[in-house]
């Protein structure tokens, strides 16, 4: 299968929506903070400097990921991955980080940071094989399921 990665345009601010929508909802919960997130992100993602891509295969989207400035000036966060549930295990989400990974280091970006949560032991496995190290989670940490960071340095 050729996936695409594309870029964020308004008609896809649906996927982005409903996909991470779906995967909170299968895994955890949806927090209010992810509501607000999801609901504008040309707001919070892409006004602020941001951007989120879309794995996408003819003309289907099956994927999706967002890249989001934090306070520290060249750090983004890694967050808003969810792919399609029936092409899941189809290394979609592996496509993903690769071109975000990618994309930092064009960009110049000093680090990627993520925070998710350790009973995902698939995704963390794919993170540390990216290289992402494990750094102390802050106690105000924005997301009440998060009980791990990551950093990947560039």
């Amino acid at each position: 299968m050729q996936i695409e990665i594309v870029n964020y345009k308004p008609e896809y601010a649906k996927y982005f929506y409903d996909f991470n929508i779906e995967w909170l909802q299968t895994y955890f919960y949806v927090e209010p903070y992810d509501e607000e997130v999801l609901s504008k992100p040309e707001k919070y993602i892409i006004k602020k400097g941001g951007h989120i891509f879309f794995a996408k295969y003819k003309n289907q989207i099956l994927g999706t990921v967002a890249l989001m400035p934090t306070e520290d000036e060249g750090i983004f966060e890694l967050t808003k991955m969810a792919v399609l549930p029936e092409t899941r295990g189809q290394k979609i989400g592996q496509k993903l980080l690769q071109c975000c990974i990618e994309f930092s280091k064009k960009n110049k970006f000093k680090a990627l940071m993520l925070y998710s949560n350790t009973k995902l032991e698939n995704a963390i496995y794919l993170y540390k094989k990216y290289g992402f190290i494990e750094l102390q989670l802050e106690e105000d940490n924005p997301y009440e399921r998060a009980d791990i960071k990551m950093l990947l340095n560039f």
